[in-house]
């Protein structure tokens, strides 16, 4: 037996593996049945059965209904995603010996059970207490468990009617269980770059949520502490980088920026040859402007929050772009003035309802700014813990080039003048109030932190794609930086972190002029300029096959030694 600690962190999801011939034994399997019956349950209503399924005829069908559900969510999923998805093994049906199917029975205990008076659903949660319970039994038994949850509402109906389960009763888990030639050392999907486990410290908050502290130490600050762990890119990775360049089978040079790119990303993953940088999510990040109200754009304000919809619908540029790259879009409602109804894609993290009017007074407060920027934090830490391994910045927000205009103006000494541009499309007479508000802001500007940046002129967006880079760099991947709120948001990004800038790359040269702007003082050249302004993410997203084709090349040509090419310069 191994010890519970042991249990808890050798326990697995496992899916291959198993050796199918070797049967679970009675008595074993009594006893985890046992362990797991013993689990605590709300208001001790034990709501749980469990149907124990040995015969391969039943687990073939079930076996069926699984690769049916399989099929249609490969189908719902990014190119990309639908890719890597192809690769992992999901269920483990027929490769062990017995598979247990854990139900919860909600009207088991009486009207009056104590606890779920107002809670119903803690039926299934108490049930789910009955699994974990199975689960951690099994490997204490050495036994392996592979959680199936490939089941939508007709899957589930029509596994109901196979195990002749009352109408009543609702499956909570499908588990395959079967003794396993080891156990791995990290869980498969982790081992199949699927997604990352995230830190404990990630997860625990003193107090209050968001107070982030280990027990025992005292509540850090999230945008203190990620910038603490951004560090220069691996100039010893960009050197081999370089190196192997100059030795795989094509002229030196001849791939020219390309080759620049390669090295920056081997740079950035420290190592040689990077990843390929996929699969790609585009974080569009959603906020109103107070200085709308000065007539900066002749778009409603409404339309904000009408674009998230499109996005979210899947009927924006942005969304065609990404389809065809094979990237998936979420939308992070940081600061849209109207209220948005939850529907997947969409992060709700608004810090407020739009920002105030940056021509008559601060934009945000303080506290505001450093809220959204760890918004952007925790985006890029989620986002790369599901598994991606290159972020792209999208934005929207009418009047948001205003508010980038005078970032821009801040950080690199430029003049509105200079620094502002017609964003959707304005006049003459808007674009010279346009400039005179984004000048007397800037004027007004006292103090030139990052968050004094943020706090004074807004957006809520650019607040949150500065964390989202900044996050995206403490984890060492790559940022694909779209148009002027982006550029404007990784000036700021600098300013918190200089180090930062070594883990973006820039996909398009805006039209705008801020932008421009803001890229010669990062030192970026972006990769494309095909005279795009809409913003979304949609510049960066036509970049993203010559970021993927760089860390490909670096990784899948030949060197001139290994194909036994001649080198002129050998």
């Amino acid at each position: 037996m191994v010890s519970l600690y042991e249990a808890v962190h050798g326990r697995r999801d496992v899916r291959a593996g198993f050796l199918p011939d070797l049967p679970v034994a009675d008595d074993v399997l009594v006893r985890v049945l046992e362990a797991a019956h013993a689990a605590p349950s709300v208001g001790f209503s034990q709501p749980w059965d469990f149907v124990v399924v040995r015969d391969r005829g039943t687990r073939a069908r079930v076996a069926e209904l699984v690769a049916r559900q399989r099929e249609a969510f490969a189908a719902s999923l990014p190119r990309a995603r639908a890719e890597a998805f192809a690769a992992l093994k999901v269920e483990a049906v027929l490769d062990t010996p017995v598979n247990v199917v854990v139900t919860s029975d909600p009207t088991r205990g009486g009207r009056h059970t104590l606890g779920r008076h107002g809670r119903p659903e803690m039926a299934a949660h108490s049930t789910a207490a009955a699994v974990q319970n199975l689960w951690l039994a099994a490997r204490a038994e050495g036994l392996g468990v592979g959680w199936v949850s490939f089941f939508d509402d007709d899957g589930l109906r029509a596994l109901a009617e196979l195990l002749g389960l009352p109408g009543h009763v609702e499956v909570v888990a499908y588990l395959c269980v079967g003794h396993v030639r080891e156990f791995a050392a990290e869980p498969e999907l982790a081992r199949a770059g699927w997604a990352r486990r995230r830190p404990l410290r990630w997860a625990v908050h003193s107090e209050r949520y968001g107070d982030r502290a280990l027990p025992g130490e005292v509540a850090m600050s999230l945008l203190d502490e990620t910038v603490a762990e951004i560090t220069p890119a691996s100039a010893e990775a960009a050197a081999e980088a370089r190196d192997r360049l100059d030795r795989m089978t094509k002229p030196r040079g001849s791939l020219g920026r390309v080759e620049d790119l390669a090295v920056r990303l081997a740079a950035i993953a420290g190592q040689c040859p990077p990843p390929v940088p996929e699969p790609a999510a585009v974080a569009v990040f959603a906020g109103d402007h107070g200085v709308h109200a000065q007539g900066v754009s002749p778009w409603p304000q409404e339309v904000t929050a009408q674009m998230v919809g499109n996005f979210l619908a899947g009927g924006a540029v942005v969304n065609s772009f990404a389809r065809q790259l094979g990237a998936e879009v979420c939308v992070v409602d940081v600061g849209v003035a109207a209220p948005l109804d939850p529907v997947p894609g969409l992060l709700p993290r608004r810090v407020r309802a739009g920002t105030a009017d940056l021509s008559v007074g601060p934009a945000l407060s303080r506290a505001e700014a450093q809220q959204a920027v760890e918004v952007g934090i925790e985006v890029a830490r989620d986002l790369v813990a599901a598994g991606n391994r290159l972020l792209v910045t999208g934005d929207m927000g009418i009047a948001n080039t205003t508010a980038a205009a005078a970032l821009i103006c801040a950080v690199t000494g430029a003049s509105a003048a200079e620094a502002t541009g017609r964003g959707t499309g304005i006049d003459d007479a808007t674009l010279a109030l346009k400039t005179d508000v984004v000048q007397a802001a800037v004027d007004r500007l006292t103090r030139e932190d990052g968050l004094d940046l943020l706090a004074a002129f807004g957006g809520l967006e650019h607040a949150g794609l500065a964390g989202f880079v900044l996050g995206a760099a403490a984890l060492r991947v790559p940022v694909l930086l779209d148009g002027v709120n982006a550029g404007a948001a990784a000036l700021v990004a600098s300013v918190l972190a200089p180090d930062a800038i070594d883990y973006c790359v820039a996909g398009h040269r805006s039209a705008e002029p801020g932008h421009a702007l803001a890229m010669a003082h990062l030192g970026l050249d972006p990769l494309l300029d095909l005279g795009m302004r809409l913003g979304e993410g949609t510049g960066a997203l036509l970049a993203l096959p010559v970021v993927q084709g760089a860390a490909r090349a670096l990784a899948e040509v030949a060197t001139f030694d290994a194909a036994g090419v001649a080198d002129k310069d050998a």
